[in-house]
């Protein structure tokens, strides 16, 4: 890996770590599903266009938009929203760990549901990686609205998980940045006639508005456009590795900016979260990094 594909490594996991923090500025006062409404609606006009430059187009999804539709709801649309519902109690940094368990989810389900052999290493790591969840989630299991806010954020992760599988069994063959554009174009008309019945009471402020068209244009149309790019010079089991990063640049960016605070508790169950991620993908050529 050249030292330029490194610093875009770094880059794309610094992007997809703010996402939380935007998230968190902006869900309070948008609401959660008007927020992501706004965030795919942009993403999807920048990733046509990026489409369009590159030449390509919807050939290879023709006869499947019921197909991708399915997918732009479970891979996009909900987790989306739950994790902007989640970021409205939670601290970013702690939302973003939340989103490192996607892949434990996503080898649970493959032994579970479609029968995959676990090697033991995986199993650890799935072991592991949960235990650093309950370690994690512990001290936010108290308040009603807390308890919600974690299972919104886990809900969150294993419907990526769950998308994972479907991609990789059903759209192998197909173009990433194409399917890409038509899972997030179709999760914007899924949630376009949905936004006007949880609109915010009150006229959102121009700052969170500004959160809402960063979260679009750049931490999904530029960072899918980025990851997809960087797919195709690396390989996807090395680019997987910003799973690592999202977390690590979304508690820095909450305390940096936030001023949340880091405890011993949240340092102790991330590692934890993020180690047993490491077992689970290593060696592994996963499917892309999922981001919120």
């Amino acid at each position: 890996m050249s030292a330029r594909d490194r610093l875009i490594l770094v880059l794309l996991g610094a992007i997809w770590g703010s996402s939380f923090l935007f998230m968190r500025v902006a869900a309070p006062e948008l609401g959660a599903v008007p927020l992501i409404t706004l965030r795919v609606g942009i993403a999807a006009l920048f990733l046509l266009a990026a489409l369009r430059l590159r030449g390509g187009g919807f050939g290879a999804l023709r006869g499947r938009w019921a197909e991708v539709t399915l997918l732009g709801a479970v891979n996009t649309a909900l987790p989306f929203c739950l994790f902007a519902w989640a970021t409205r109690t939670l601290p970013a940094g702690f939302s973003s760990v939340l989103n490192a368990t996607v892949p434990l989810f996503g080898a649970l389900l493959g032994f579970l549901v479609w029968s995959e052999r676990l090697a033991l290493r995986k199993v650890a790591g799935m072991l592991l990686g949960f235990a650093g969840v309950v370690l994690l989630a512990w001290p936010k299991l108290t308040a009603p609205s807390e308890r919600l806010a974690v299972a919104a954020g886990l809900a969150a992760a294993l419907l990526y998980a769950i998308a994972a599988h479907h991609a990789r069994r059903r759209f192998t063959a197909t173009p990433p940045l194409a399917l890409a554009t038509g899972t997030t174009l179709a999760a914007a008309l899924l949630l376009l006639p949905v936004a006007p019945f949880f609109l915010p009471p009150a006229t959102p402020s121009w700052h969170s508005i500004a959160c809402g068209v960063v979260l679009g244009v750049v931490c999904t149309g530029f960072a899918y456009a980025l990851y997809f790019a960087l797919l195709a010079r690396i390989g996807t089991a090395r680019a997987t590795t910003v799973t690592f990063l999202v977390p690590l640049f979304g508690v820095i960016w909450g305390v940096l900016f936030l001023a949340e605070a880091f405890t011993f508790a949240m340092a102790i169950g991330g590692a934890v979260v993020v180690a047993g991620t490491a077992l689970v993908v290593a060696g592994a050529a996963a499917r892309p990094a999922r981001a919120s």
